[in-house]
């Protein structure tokens, strides 16, 4: 068979592979009938009187984050807040300054969003606005309204029988913090807009090193599409898995860390906080599960590569802390699993199941064998992607706020569920 005539076969396949790639991504997807049902949207539970959601304080990692200086007309920091015109909104403004319209733009989308809610919910009723930003200096040292980043709320026909609804309403409308707090009111705070981008996504700093078959290490941001980089398989075995692309890339952010160490023997990991990690949380290592870094506690064990043994061993966790690393990168492999810096991790996160995450980049997978088996000189390359978060990850994402549950993400990601 001719040069030209395999060139041509190739293509026909490749087109024909395509074609069925990309509709059965419709199929599953669509609106039509296909392998998923769009999920029937959940009774929604009224909050009760005195309960915030997430359940820790206002001002910590898994609720809307430190206080990070009041703002004043004066200052440099006065340019990040917006006015809210909203006509769909109802600000008290008993100031007559328009100040409760100025808010960051985070805080500006929920509450949006939670107009519209308001309406769907109760026609005829709007969304109030009671207090928003704060120059005045009402609010208690380090209140969130100092930085436009809460509000607190009623609607407009101030029946306080909404108001656990209400509540309901903003925690779905995606603010990061909402507390009944009293009759009178509910109050929503957000993340501050940095702080926001920096503690979700990442996954590992740019200078974590791997290890590769040839016995040399890497640091991961030079990382290159066929680098067979040590993994596990799934019954434990160390193996070398074929790179296939970043999952997200930043090398500009400055991001959150959680630092795993560990004694005999000694290791340190750096991951973020919605990364999964393989723990054993018994103390007969019978309990293997996986968990969110942000979840491992001093006394758990995780898995490290032993060099004089040549396989996995456990060890037990000394302590965790965190620390701040410039880059971030979130390599993928063909068995779903990766070791960096000696320690055993799966290349997933946000969600809290390796097994349902490795299933849903079986596509690419596919993908990554099929084109290395046609073009093996690399020629086409459609994991590929400069910087950011990978187009095939967004769609995932997008997809899993449609099929699941807010509470199934980890609670640094589910800010971007709306």
């Amino acid at each position: 068979m001719g040069p030209k005539v395999m060139l041509l076969l190739r293509r026909v396949v490749l087109c024909g592979f395509l074609y069925l790639f990309f509709v059965s991504f419709g199929l599953a997807c669509g609106p039509g009938r296909g392998y998923g049902k769009r999920r029937h949207r959940t009774k929604l539970t009224p909050l009760a009187y005195k309960q915030f959601i997430p359940n820790v304080a206002e001002k910590t990692l898994g609720a809307s984050g430190k206080f990070e200086g009041k703002i004043t007309r004066k200052s440099e920091r006065f340019k990040e807040l917006t006015p809210n015109y909203n006509p769909d909104i109802i600000f008290k403004d008993e100031e007559n300054t328009s100040a409760d319209r100025l808010m960051t733009q985070r805080c500006k989308e929920k509450l949006n969003s939670l107009a519209i809610s308001v309406m769907n919910q109760w026609p005829g009723v709007l969304l109030r606005v009671t207090e928003g930003w704060d120059e005045d200096g009402h609010h208690f040292e380090e209140s969130l309204h100092y930085e436009g980043r809460a509000v607190d709320v009623t609607t407009s026909d101030r029946d306080k029988s909404k108001y656990g609804m209400l509540s309901r309403l903003a925690v779905e409308a995606g603010f990061d913090w909402v507390y009944y707090q009293s009759k009178a009111h509910v109050h929503c705070s957000v993340k501050a807009e940095n702080s926001a981008a920096a503690k979700s996504g990442g996954c590992f700093p740019g200078t974590s090193l791997v290890t590769l078959k040839n016995g040399s290490v890497k640091f991961i941001k030079d990382l290159a599409l066929g680098d067979k980089v040590q993994a596990a398989d799934e019954e434990g075995n160390v193996v070398y898995s074929d790179f296939i692309m970043f999952i997200d890339q930043d090398t500009l952010t400055c991001r959150l860390f959680y630092v795993i160490e560990t004694t005999e023997p000694k290791r340190k990991i750096r991951l973020t906080a919605a990364h999964l990690i393989f723990v054993v949380t018994s103390t007969d290592n019978s309990g293997l599960s996986i968990t969110y870094a942000s979840k491992v506690k001093p006394g758990h064990k995780v898995f490290v590569f032993c060099e004089t043994m040549g396989k996995l061993r456990t060890a037990t966790v000394d302590k965790v802390y965190t620390e701040t690393h410039h880059t971030s990168f979130a390599p993928l492999t063909v068995h779903g699993t990766i070791m960096v810096d000696q320690v055993l991790t799966s290349c997933y996160a946000v969600i809290e199941s390796h097994k349902w995450a490795h299933w849903a980049f079986a596509p690419v997978r596919l993908s990554y064998r099929f084109l290395s088996f046609f073009f093996l000189g690399g020629g086409l390359n459609i994991t590929h992607q400069e910087e950011g978060v990978h187009w095939y990850s967004k769609m995932l994402f997008h997809v899993g706020t449609w099929l699941l549950d807010r509470d199934s993400f980890h609670p640094l990601e589910s800010l971007n569920w709306s």
